[in-house]
Parts: structure tokens; sequence; C-alpha cells
């Protein structure tokens, strides 16, 4: 018998792993869809090491996220809360752009910060999307170290109105200027140069006062001190998946070699269109230019599992492959697809909000197909369970260790589906009710408040096609009950997001 099963076998819970803390890492893809990795159903896109880490591993089916959307999807992951709860949404605007005065709330602690507090080194290489300014920056919010860039790699736009002027047109009705300012965009989305954008790249390390290589940065004894760099004015995008790949294996090195368990962070860039790729991967894939750059994050996934399985410490490392939201469907063949499941980006169906996810922990899991509901709110609560921290503040997270070492079923059963700081679905087991529906950038169904709750059972119907709630009067009564506890239980902070709207129509 494995040493490491021998010493689960004294522990009084699933949660209690002997020996040395776990690592953990997450591969977050931008935009990724449902059907666009091998193992959740595309025909061409070619995702090896995904879909080996799934097979090693848990392949999960009915994953999700807390947003369809990138800034509150993000903040909802680090935080173990919904978005609603932290107030890390708006209702004009979704997400944060360049120039934000605010930025993600020093109130809020992430489970950077709760790793940190036990003994971790911690990391984020890539996209952060939770604020600009330097008191936004994941350094400040538990990180030790940061490559990456601070938004979308779409938001610096070179010769385009910003979003200053955008929301300066759309609140004083100003359609035309509105529309031509939008006007060119879509081409150089299909037609991507490097010169259309000039998204920074960052550099961060914190270290506290006095203390040796490696150990963080502060600006009195015992305090954090930061140093900030800004490595590109434009950055490289094509190498953006390599270098964030390279960044994080040393990382894990030094921090193997400091004797420090470590939680990374890996949010790529991509499939967040524009799409970029390295010369060894353009053309390579059947898929295009989208599937050129989906087969590089698989890459990735590849050289950050044979650094793990290297290092020997692949059953003392949990990784997470998963997306922020579903596919950007107005990008046509630049986006991605959501497989059978309905709609995309930006919506409340199931193609907004289920993610293709896989769990690998080395020979510790209990291999398998899970299709119980999960979420990456539960990553809070399971990693502070794992590492032996205090998990407390991710109230909207589940511990779901007894599922991955054990094979449980998840102890979550629910969803909420906000959008916009709005409760517009909710799932319970296979059944789903939609009390709004509408599409997303421009997209149809146009809104529509349903006096009558859709509902749907997600089991025999996943791509959301058959309403019957007039079937089913008895499950539509029980899920309404359960939508008003939950809220009663769960209050609803103000959205931040929308502050600029605020200032500029001041």
């Amino acid at each position: 018998m494995k040493r490491w099963v021998m010493l689960l076998l004294v522990c009084a819970s699933a949660t209690c792993l002997a020996g040395p803390k776990p690592n953990f890492v997450i591969l977050f893809a931008d935009d990724l869809g449902y059907g666009d990795v091998q193992s959740f159903g595309h025909p061409y896109i070619r995702t090896p090491h995904i879909d080996q880490l799934a097979e090693d591993g848990q392949r999960w089916t009915d994953f999700y996220v807390a947003a369809p959307v990138c800034s509150p999807s993000r903040a909802a992951l680090l935080t173990g809360r919904l978005p609603v709860r932290t107030g890390q949404y708006g209702q004009r605007i979704g997400v944060y752009f360049p120039n934000e005065v605010g930025g993600f709330p020093a109130e809020e602690t992430t489970i950077a910060e709760v790793l940190t507090d036990v003994g971790y080194r911690t990391g984020i290489f890539g996209k952060w999307h939770l604020g600009d300014a330097p008191h936004a920056w994941p350094t400040r919010h538990g990180f030790d170290e940061w490559l990456g860039l601070p938004y979308s790699n779409d938001m610096d736009w070179v010769g385009e109105p910003d979003i200053d002027e955008i929301v300066s047109y759309s609140i004083a009705g100003e359609t035309e200027k509105l529309a031509a300012s939008m006007a060119g965009r879509p081409a150089k989305y299909a037609n991507p140069k490097p010169e259309y954008w000039a998204p920074p790249l960052f550099k961060g390390v914190r270290k506290i006062s006095g203390a040796g290589e490696g150990e963080g940065e502060g600006e009195g004894q015992g305090e954090y001190v930061y140093l900030d760099e800004t490595v590109e004015r434009s950055a490289h995008q094509a190498s953006l998946t390599r270098r964030y790949t390279e960044a994080a294996i040393k990382f894990m090195e030094r921090s193997q070699a400091q004797n420090q368990p470590f939680f990374v962070y890996l949010p790529y860039a991509m499939p967040h269109t524009p799409l970029f790729r390295s010369k060894e991967f353009e053309g390579k894939s059947l898929g295009g230019r989208y599937g050129d750059v989906v087969e590089e994050i698989d890459w990735s996934v590849g050289q950050i599992r044979s650094a793990i399985e290297r290092m020997g410490l692949a059953d003392n490392t949990l990784v997470i492959f998963t997306s922020d939201n579903g596919p950007w469907l107005t990008m046509n063949t630049e986006g991605g697809r959501a497989g059978l499941l309905r709609h995309g980006k930006g919506t409340t169906f199931e193609g907004g909000m289920r993610v293709p996810t896989a769990f690998w922990f080395g020979e510790r899991l209990h291999k398998g197909v899970v299709s119980d509901i999960g979420s990456t709110l539960d990553l809070y609560r399971t990693f502070a369970a794992l590492a032996g921290a205090d998990g407390a503040g991710g109230v909207d997270g589940k511990d779901l260790s007894a599922t991955l070492l054990e094979g449980r079923p998840s102890p979550r059963t629910t969803i909420a589906y906000y959008r916009q700081g709005e409760l517009r679905a909710y799932r319970s087991g296979p059944w789903k009710l939609h009390f709004i529906t509408e599409g997303a950038y421009r997209q149809p169904p146009e809104r529509t408040e349903h006096e009558i709750p859709q509902l749907y059972n997600l089991s025999i119907d996943p791509s959301e096609r058959f309403n019957v709630s007039a079937q089913q009067p008895q499950v539509l009564k029980s899920l309404l009950e359960e939508v008003s506890e939950h809220r009663r239980n769960v209050p609803v902070k103000p959205g931040v997001y929308d502050a600029r709207v605020v200032k500029l129509m001041q």
C-alpha cells in the first residue's frame, strides 16, 4: 500500500492530509466554451494534456462559475463569495476597465491571503482583471508575485475611443457616435494585428521588509513593500501563454527549493479575443486560429503537469483546469462554442456559466466522471480545508475534498445564476428555473421577465429546449420555496462597476 494511502487511513476525515501541506494550481482559461475541449466534445481541437488530466483525475460535467463575465467570475473564485455579496458587478458596466479608481475591495479576503497565513507562497501568472490601480493589484491581495495583464487583452485599443468616451456617448444618447465608435472593431478582431492593441504587461513582487530573497516585500520592518514594474507597455501577446507558463514553473521550483507549499493561479489571456499564438502553434490546429490558441493552452497544461511530476510533487499538488465563463459567441469563428449547451458568455443559460473542468491530484483523487454540481466558488473552502486553513470566509462555497478524495457525492446541490446583480435563474439538483431570460451582446432572445418561471430538467435536456413548468407544478413550487430561502440568506451589496458611469454623469 502506498505511503500516502496509509497516512490517509489514520485521518478522521477526508480533509485531514498527513504530511506536507498540498500545493494548489488553478489553470484558468478566458472565454473557453464547454464544447471547446476534446474530452468535452470538440471534434477538431486537440487537447491531449487537458484530456489526460481528466482521465487521470476527475472530469466534472456540471461545474459552474458564479458569473457569466470576467471580473465578477474571478472575484468569486478568489473569495468564495457571490458577486452580489461583494459588490463585484455592475448594471451598466459588466467588468472592470482601464483607469479604474477603485478595484478589488480591501475588505475582501482572498484565498491567497488565507493560504499565506498558513505558510504558502502565492503567485499569479496571467490576467488579473480586478482593478488596474496599484492598490488593487494582486500583490496587495495576498499574492507574492505577479506577471500579467491588468485586464482583458483587448482593452487598450490604439486609435479607437476609450471606455470613457463610449460611456459618455451612451449617457448622452448619441447613438450615431456610439455606433461609429464601435464600427471598425469587428474587422480588427477578425484579423488581429499586434499594433491594434497596447495592453501593459506588469510585474509585481511583495516582500516583508528585511526578508531574504523570495520571501516577499514591505515598507517597514514586518510590513510588506512592493516592487512594481511595467515590463512592456504593449504586451507581446503571441508569447503570453509561453511566458506565463515558464514563470509559473520557475515559481514552483523556487517554492520547492525553499521547502514552502505553493498556490499558483494561472489565468490565461485567451482564448478571449484578439487571438494570438506563438509561431510554433500557427496553423497547427484543424480548428483554425481559435484552435491554435486552445492547443497552445493545452501545451501549457502539459508543461505544468510535467514540471510537477519532475519535482516529485504529483501526489501532493491539486491541479484544476477550468474557464472563467462561456464562449464569446459574437466573435464568430474567432470565438468558441458551448457544445450542446444553450447560448454563451454574458448569459445565465447553461452555455454562459457551465464550464469544462478537470481535477488532478496524482494518485490521490477518486478517479472518474463526476456529474454532481460544483463551482469555482467551492475552491476557496476546498483549498482551505486541505491546507488546514480557515475557510469560513468563503460563505457561498462548499468543501469538495470528500468528493475529490473519496468519491462521495458533492455537497453542492444548487447553483444561483446572477447577472448584473439580478438572480435570473436557479438550479436545484437536475431542475433549473429561469425568472429572466435574455441574450447577450445584442443576440436574442430579448429580455423577458417570466410571470411563471420557465422550468427545465437539465439531466435530460441540457440544451434548455423544453419548458416543463406546466407539467411539473410541485417541482416548480418546491424550487420557488428554495429561491425564497436563498434570497433571505444572500444580502445584495450595490455594484461597484458602475462608478465610472456615476462619475461621468456628474
